[in-house]
């Protein structure tokens, strides 16, 4: 091979290179562009560049388009980033919380709450830390939103109904929330049924808001799903009586010793009740 076959294929192969490395135009990116996105849409670079090569060939209405479409797949992306980071605050301001660093865990969970208002954990553990401090309408805030976010939850429910009983106190705030209490408690139960330090505070309110029914259906309804339970029965019989239905009462109590004398039998033991 001569000199010149060799210059010619140097020249040959450069040529190529060049024609590999060249810019494309901005018509031909365009181009490119438009078919990535047509089966890569949320190719969030590739539409911003869309976005600038039609405002630089002067099609406005494009770039308007996709400009939109960039904006809202970048709200999209800091929303999902802004949920990741209050779950990790939350769970920094728990890890506090279990130290005892209370000052630093009540931080954490606001910082939560600034990045996903509607983060539940952060609102729960707010809620308790305002409750424990006796700041009670500061906690029935956080347990309002609460519960708007949780509605299936008899745990927010029941937080929310115990502050209401806290806010009913004159010492404490001016407000009348007592028969708020009792609907909480009574979603509580609709919750979860065998909840029964929710059934033992609602037969409490029941009972010194005179509404012996309310009272005496809930603790009928306790010791139906805690038949097992003597601090039931003992509830019970002890609402009969402050009912002055002493029949009922004495009914109960021969119900509660028939029920253990027999598990006692059962169990080859004497009857305790």
């Amino acid at each position: 091979m001569d000199e010149r076959e060799v210059s010619k294929q140097a020249d040959a192969g450069g040529a190529a290179v060049e024609q590999t490395d060249r810019q494309l135009t901005p018509d031909e990116e365009i181009a490119e562009l438009e078919k990535l996105l047509a089966t890569e849409g949320d190719d969030f670079q590739a539409r911003c560049r869309l976005g600038e090569l039609y405002f630089s060939k002067g099609r406005l209405d494009d770039a308007l388009s996709e400009v939109k479409k960039s904006i809202e797949m970048a709200e999209g992306i800091r929303a999902e980033m802004n949920h990741s980071l209050a779950m990790y605050y939350s769970n920094l301001g728990t890890i506090y919380a279990t130290k005892n660093m209370i000052e630093e865990a009540e931080a954490q969970f606001k910082k939560a709450l600034e990045l996903n208002p509607q983060d539940v954990l952060a609102l729960f553990n707010l809620g308790r830390v305002y409750s424990e401090r006796r700041q009670y309408m500061e906690a029935k805030n956080f347990y309002e939103r609460l519960v708007e976010m949780t509605p299936e939850d008899p745990i927010a429910w029941y937080n929310l109904g115990g502050v209401y009983v806290e806010l009913d106190n004159p010492a404490v705030s001016d407000y009348n929330t007592i028969d708020m209490a009792m609907q909480c408690y009574l979603r509580t139960l609709e919750l979860d049924p065998k909840h029964l330090d929710a059934s033992f505070k609602l037969m409490d309110i029941a009972l010194n808001h005179k509404k012996a029914d309310l009272a005496i259906k809930v603790m009928e309804d306790a010791v139906e799903h805690h038949p097992d339970e003597p601090l039931v029965y003992y509830n019970l019989i002890s609402t009969y009586e402050k009912c002055k239905m002493f029949e009922q009462a004495e009914q109960a109590r021969q119900k509660l010793k028939d029920r253990f004398a027999k598990k006692a039998k059962e169990a080859g033991k004497p009857s305790a009740v």
